[in-house]
């Protein structure tokens, strides 16, 4: 009986270990994924790190499958410390949640007075000011 329940203990064990890997693997993607997302974004990942914060299961094309939420903080401005989240399955992003920008009143006239680097193809838009039809 003993060999049994040592072979037990040791499948649990083996078990626990290949959660822990696949865990282990899954947060690192999670946290590529993270900087990517803060690159594409232009924000910057703060402690570069991401930490689990959820689990839950979805279903996807009929299946459930088990989707995991990490949390991380970005900076806007190197300044602030603020929360973003993103939702995972398997090494597919879902769902990505990041803080928005909030103007200030005067910050938002000179965003709009603003004119486009040399060279760019951006073209300032401006209200009218009649109301005539052409």
């Amino acid at each position: 009986m003993s060999d049994l329940s040592n072979l037990l203990l040791l499948l649990v064990l083996g078990a626990i270990v290949g959660l822990w890997l696949k865990l282990s693997v899954a947060r690192e993607r999670a946290a590529q994924e993270a900087r990517r997302q803060c690159l594409q974004h232009g924000l910057q990942l703060l402690d570069e790190t991401v930490g689990l914060r959820g689990v839950r299961l979805r279903r996807v094309n009929g299946l459930r499958m088990i989707e995991r939420c990490y949390g991380f903080e970005v900076s806007i401005d190197g300044h602030d410390r603020e929360p973003g989240r993103l939702w995972m399955i398997g090494n597919a992003l879902t769902s990505l949640s990041l803080p928005t920008i909030e103007l200030l009143p005067h910050e938002e006239a000179v965003a709009n007075t603003a004119l486009p680097a040399p060279g760019s193809n951006v073209v300032p838009l401006r209200p009218r000011t009649d109301h005539r039809l052409h």
